[in-house]
């Protein structure tokens, strides 16, 4: 049986570059949600408000984290246990109303169609070209394994797959395979320990890109 695919991951800083008319993100319980076709197809209903007061923020406070159902409060009139604040589409009303009707479909914060990845926590890598001398500062998640940092990569260097990517000090290329770079990440350990950026020292860790022969343009 094949492996599931590994999921995507996002920066918190990537989520909030998603906040814009026609495009809508948020992320939630370590989440991240594409919310923007159902803001299209509910456009112009009030109950879009918390929803768009919220686009390209972290929403996890709505949500229990033992059920990941929104968190309830107590309606005062009627005495029920209602969702609080009327978080979307498909949340039912505070008071019991003839012409509500529930979605038939699971409500918007568990429907698979809107997840697009993973909430990872950001962390500085530095990229140093050791033929040109240049250096880069990349924004990457420590769950992502090289092969990730690697696409990231792309749009500062289009040819950085002609590369050999090495910790400074280790005699051998680092492969661009499946372990994540974190600590513990996968079998063999990680390919570079992030976790030293979580106290900031005065560099982030470093990769040396060591240039082979460009056969990206085969």
């Amino acid at each position: 049986m094949a492996a599931p695919p590994r999921p995507r991951f996002f920066t918190p800083r990537e989520v909030a570059a998603h906040a814009r008319p026609g495009d809508l993100w948020v992320s939630c319980l370590g989440r991240v949600l594409d919310l923007t076709a159902l803001v299209r197809e509910h456009h112009g209903e009030p109950c879009l408000r918390p929803l768009l007061e919220a686009a390209g923020t972290d929403i996890s406070h709505w949500f229990d984290p033992q059920t990941h159902d929104l968190l309830q409060r107590v309606e005062p009139r009627s005495g029920l246990r209602v969702p609080g604040g009327g978080r979307g589409p498909g949340v039912p009303p505070p008071t019991p109303r003839s012409d509500w009707v529930p979605p038939r479909g699971p409500p918007w914060w568990r429907d698979p169609r809107y997840e697009v990845g993973r909430l990872g926590p950001p962390r500085r890598l530095r990229l140093l070209n050791a033929l040109t001398g240049q250096q880069h500062l990349l924004e990457v998640c420590a769950e992502e394994t090289l092969a990730e940092v690697l696409g990231r990569s792309l749009p500062l260097n289009a040819h950085a797959g002609s590369y050999s990517w090495r910790r400074p000090g280790a005699p051998a290329a680092l492969e661009p395979g499946g372990r994540p770079l974190q600590p513990g990440g996968g079998p063999g350990g990680p390919d570079l320990d992030l976790d030293a950026d979580l106290d900031p020292p005065p560099q982030p860790p470093a990769l040396l890109l060591h240039f082979n022969d460009d056969f990206t343009e085969l």
